[in-house]
């Protein structure tokens, strides 16, 4: 799993400037200096401070981009096998696969509640019916396997 590097560096710094507090904390008490008590607050305050920039930066997952995918809002996803992405009205045609492929792909698969792994993700546009009247059009749609991360997409 790749790392950030400056999240990674800056936790290494942390680390080390709550071990040289940590030195300074325990020297405060041999000595009763009077502010030792804050010194531990800083102290403890760093060190979460390093270990969440090291666990961050572990943990982190950039966002993939495909090429002509256009940025679109995710309207509903159930937290299981459903996912809707909602198109604007002016929406180009040729951006409808490669949008629906781009929502797939960034998909987090952890906490996700399916029973064959696999995400159904639909990019979709609120369309006129009538008067008063309005009904969603599916544009696309794509099938995300969470185990293997292969994303099928099928236009609608």
């Amino acid at each position: 799993m790749p790392t950030d590097p400056t999240l990674f560096l800056a936790g290494q710094w942390l680390g080390a400037a709550s071990g040289v507090l940590a030195l300074l904390t325990i020297t405060a008490f041999l000595l009763s200096w009077g502010f030792r008590f804050r010194l531990v607050g800083v102290t403890s305050f760093t060190a979460l401070l390093a270990i969440s920039c090291l666990a961050f930066a572990v943990s982190y997952r950039p966002r993939v981009s495909v090429v002509g995918a256009l940025s679109v809002p995710v309207v509903f996803d159930n937290g299981g096998d459903l996912v809707i992405a909602a198109a604007p009205p002016d929406f180009p045609r040729e951006a409808e696969r490669p949008t629906v492929e781009q929502v797939a792909r960034n998909l987090r698969g952890s906490g996700r509640n399916t029973a064959d792994g696999l995400v159904q993700v639909r990019l979709r546009r609120v369309e006129p019916a009538g008067q008063g009247v309005s009904e969603p059009r599916v544009l696309a749609q794509a099938t995300r396997n969470l185990v293997s991360g292969e994303v099928v997409v099928t236009s609608g």
